[in-house]
Formats: C-alpha cells, structure tokens, sequence
C-alpha cells in the first residue's frame, strides 16, 4: 500500500479553518463566553425571582417588564455558556460564527438593559465585545496557520 506523502505536505501549509488548530484568542473568546453568559443567566434569575432588586425607570423607550427582561437573560446565559463550549469543544468555523452572533445578541440585550443596572451592563457589553473581537482575529490567525 503506498501512501500520498504530497497530500499530508499539502495539508499542513495550508489548514483548513473549518478545523483548523485553536488559538489562544479564540480559547479566550470561549472562556469569557461562560462566564460572560454565566452572569447572564444570574442576572436573569435575579430579575425573574424579585423585581425589587432592579431599578425601574420611567419613560425609558425600550421599557418592558423585568420578569420579561429576565427571561431574555436567561436564554442569552444559556446559549453563550453552550456556545463557549462548543468554541472549546471543537474550535470549528460554526461554532465561531454562532459565538459571534450570539455575543452581539448579548450585548444588544445589555444595552437596552443599561437603565436597570448599569454599571453590570456595561461589564457584560465589554465582555461581549472582546469576544466578538477575539473570534473574529483569532479565525483570521487560524486559517493562516499561526496558531498562538
């Protein structure tokens, strides 16, 4: 049985970004996606089981109730915990994609929810943002084959 020594050559000077290596960067976006959604989804449980520990404020235009509010912070928390591990887990293009989509949901969510709490929202949108940033720049790496 022969083997093709020109295809593996090949394949090593050009990787494939759909499964290409994981980068420092990108392990980083990952990590900050758990814990990112992780506060997400203890804001949401803290907005669902008592209202009183939010601020309301009045004639703010994108004002809804904090049960609701919980609720979205919730699914927000558990998609970016699912999709940090499936960025740890396989590193693949997919999953760096949906990274991204659901960080910039995030932190849309966190700025319609800077009213409320402040200071926790802007945390979460710089978050949110420095994951997008490292998933975009770390793919970039990859496909390239520079691996950091």
């Amino acid at each position: 049985m022969a083997t093709d020594a020109g295809g593996s050559q090949a394949a090593r000077t050009h990787p494939d970004p759909w499964n290409a290596a994981t980068s420092g960067r990108t392990v980083l976006a990952a990590v900050l996606m758990i814990f990112g959604g992780a506060m997400a989804f203890f804001e949401g449980i803290a907005a669902v089981a008592s209202d009183d520990l939010f601020v309301v404020t009045r004639h703010y235009l994108f004002e809804f109730s904090l049960t609701g509010w919980g609720w979205v912070h919730l699914i927000l928390g558990v998609l970016l915990v699912a999709g940090g591990c499936a960025i740890l887990a396989s590193g693949a293009l997919w999953a760096r994609y949906l990274g991204i989509t659901i960080a910039g949901l995030g932190a849309f969510a966190n700025f319609l929810w800077l009213p409320y709490y402040p200071l926790w929202a802007l945390v979460l949108i710089a978050v949110n943002i420095l994951v997008i940033w490292a998933l975009c720049t770390g793919a970039h790496q990859e496909a390239e084959g520079r691996v950091l």
